[in-house]
Formats: C-alpha cells, sequence, structure tokens
C-alpha cells in the first residue's frame, strides 16, 4: 500500500468584524491554527471602512498563508 500525502501550498482567509481587538484575536487563532498545518503567514493586508449606513467602522483582514517546507 503507498500513503500520498498532498501539502496545501498556499491558502488565503479573510476576516472582518467591528472591532479591532477581535480582529487581532480572530487573525492571531487563526495563525496558531494554520501553524499545525505547516503553514505560516506570507502578507497580510489589513483596511479600514465605514458603513454608511450605520456609521461605524468596519475592520477587515486578508492574511495569505503559504507552506514551510
Amino acid at each position: 500500500m503507498e500513503l500520498h500525502l498532498d501539502f496545501i501550498e498556499d491558502k488565503v482567509e479573510f476576516f472582518e468584524t467591528g472591532e479591532l481587538s477581535k480582529l487581532e484575536a480572530a487573525v492571531q487563532e487563526k495563525i496558531e491554527q494554520n501553524q499545525a498545518l505547516l503553514l505560516r503567514v506570507h502578507h497580510v493586508s489589513h483596511q479600514v471602512n465605514i458603513d454608511p449606513s450605520s456609521g461605524k467602522r468596519i475592520y477587515s483582514a486578508v492574511v495569505h498563508f503559504r507552506y514551510k517546507g
């Protein structure tokens, strides 16, 4: 019997919340989870937008993970 494993080489995750601290916590949690899959952070992009209907800030982030093999 032959066992062949395929690794995830690239993975992009998106996050959005109304509080910066929640965004940071969600990203940190996902970083720790992806380390178990041998993925490390390659690039992070983040921005703040204003919801026109409520006037509240919306924080978002995109994290690109890559295989660290």
